[in-house]
């Protein structure tokens, strides 16, 4: 039994997450449209850049896809008459949210990695080439990361961060004769006070006669790169990995800068996935207690409508508890806190 209903759920929240991912890709792509003719940003590069960003939405819709594909699976059995066989047969109530929640958990899994592993670089790549594409001053996006040029130096960035900070800075200065005369690698940089910062710094410097080599905690960079450049090329916080926004959280709090809106960005990241789990719940006593009453069409209206709503208040919950400075942990969840608490409701009614 736990097999059959399982197979049968997880189909439906299969298909469904596949139409949700492949209408707001519709939408992004659309959306799109208006930036075409922004330097090099043509339809193939928004192509790419709405396929890159699939993950990401994947991760997004899965509460939704979770709620949808648990009415509709569930609705199925009611609708041939499956449910009350499993039912008459002496299985009880407990058994069968059991059942169910054992898919639950492993969209939950399913969620984890996807935001955590596949979302966040494929996100990275898309932002990376889009700006690319829309700005010239960037030379060149390879595998080993952004290439620019300032004057007579030729810079190297392997990762862009937000809040005017990259990692893996390389840094090569030539002569008026095309010579290498300096070549300064940095752990990261920072651009503050209207200037840039480099850490961690090993820099070899050719002379005529000889090689001199020497390290340095940090020392300013008199560059003309403009932090809003890199900006076009930064990940959005809150399509970080969970590990990466705790480690940039860390980063900010010990150079005294305020931390709060990405410690939302984090709590908001672990709520998809826990919110992914509450919506199978909140299916199964949707489905039992409208076994009589509502079709799957009706079902899955109700669905959408619910997961909309959701959708739309968990993403105002984040943005006010930013404004109004409110605890990121409360803000985050109390959504999916509330929507648990609306589900054992409604399972009381099931009997």
């Amino acid at each position: 039994m736990d097999r059959y209903i399982a197979r049968i759920v997880m189909i439906s929240i299969a298909s469904v997450l596949v139409v949700l991912v492949a209408v707001f890709s519709f939408f992004k792509f659309i959306d799109e449209l208006d930036q075409v003719g922004r330097g090099g940003y043509g339809i193939l590069t928004i192509v790419e850049f709405v396929f890159f960003s699939t993950p990401r939405l994947t991760y997004e819709l899965f509460p939704i896809a979770a709620l949808i594909g648990t009415l509709i699976g569930l609705g199925t059995l009611v609708r041939n008459s499956e449910m009350i066989v499993i039912r008459t047969s002496g299985v009880s109530l407990a058994r069968i949210v059991l059942s169910v929640m054992k898919l639950g958990s492993v969209f939950v899994l399913a969620s984890l990695v996807v935001g955590e592993f596949i979302a966040p670089p494929s996100e990275e790549v898309a932002q990376h080439r889009k700006s690319i594409a829309t700005t010239n001053q960037i030379a060149l996006r390879t595998a080993g990361g952004f290439w620019a040029r300032d004057g007579r130096s030729y810079i190297n960035i392997r990762r862009v961060l937000p809040g005017n900070r990259v990692e893996g800075v390389y840094i090569y200065e030539f002569d008026d004769q095309n010579r290498l005369r300096v070549s300064t690698s940095a752990r990261q940089a920072y651009y503050k006070q209207g200037r840039w910062v480099l850490e961690k710094i090993n820099q070899t410097v050719f002379d005529a006669d000889r090689v001199r080599k020497r390290r340095m905690e940090h020392a300013p960079w008199d560059s003309l790169l403009d932090p809003k450049l890199i900006n076009l090329a930064a990940i959005n916080p809150q399509h970080l990995s969970m590990i990466n926004l705790y480690n940039y959280i860390r980063f900010r709090e010990a150079n005294g800068q305020n931390s709060r809106y990405y410690r939302h960005a984090l709590w908001a990241k672990l709520s998809y996935p826990l919110a992914t789990g509450v919506m199978v719940f909140l299916a199964i006593p949707i489905v039992l207690v409208t076994a009589q009453k509502a079709g799957i069409g009706q079902r899955v209206v109700i669905g959408s409508c619910i997961g909309l709503v959701f959708h739309i208040i968990n993403k105002a919950a984040g943005s006010l508890g930013v404004v109004f400075d409110l605890s990121p942990v409360l803000s985050a969840m109390f959504p999916t806190a509330a929507t648990f608490l609306a589900a054992v409701l409604l399972m009381r009614r099931v009997h």
